[in-house]
């Protein structure tokens, strides 16, 4: 396994294990405890959400492979330590990138990427000058809005837009309640639709 500063390629899927079972990924982070080449297949699967995630809080694509690699170097590192526990291992990996993001945030300001945003926040494609300087206006409202959120909002809309996490992925990583997490997101959205629509 190479760990690269490149920025990785996103292909949707394309790192997915299909239907395999969750005793297979379990059998991989077994193997990987003692040998560390075998941590492969774990890497290539969750690569490209974790170097997202990272993204939205550098928003520059050589910082984001770094902390990339520093979360996986991490994840090896701990890995003889991992017990499931309850915790799945996606969540167990997060909690290492969210604690990363945490340290870094101290170096680098800390933004949501547009690209992270759901569909509903996106304008129509531009089909004249005038719509493309009203989606650049509306681009820049949206990121306005979104900077102006507390740092617990920011860092929710960033796992479950950017890292592509489930409600109760993200609520083993911020310690709280699947509902509460699922709650909060709709409303945040909801606010940001409603904030973005009225000014």
């Amino acid at each position: 396994m190479e760990i690269t500063h490149a920025a990785p390629v996103f292909h949707t899927k394309a790192t997915e294990w299909g239907n395999e079972p969750v005793e297979a990924e379990a059998a991989c982070i077994e193997a990987a405890k003692s040998n560390p080449a075998a941590f492969e297949p774990l890497y290539n699967r969750y690569r490209e959400r974790i170097y997202h995630y990272l993204h939205t809080r550098v928003n520059n694509d050589e910082d984001a492979a770094d902390l990339t690699q520093q979360v996986f170097l991490m994840a090896i590192d701990a890995l003889p330590r991992y017990k499931q526990r309850g915790i799945p291992f996606i969540a167990w990996l997060f909690r290492i990138a969210h604690h990363t993001a945490v340290n870094a945030a101290r170096r680098y300001k800390s933004s949501v990427s547009w690209d992270a945003l759901p569909e509903i926040f996106h304008p129509v494609s531009p089909q004249s000058p005038e719509d493309l300087a009203l989606k650049q206006e509306t681009l820049a409202h949206l990121k306005s809005l979104i900077a102006s959120l507390s740092p617990d909002k920011r860092e929710l809309l960033a796992l479950r837009f950017a890292a592509g996490l489930s409600a109760p992925q993200i609520a083993a990583i911020v310690g709280k309640k699947p509902e509460t997490v699922k709650k909060q997101i709709t409303r945040l959205i909801t606010l940001l639709k409603e904030q973005n629509q009225h000014e």
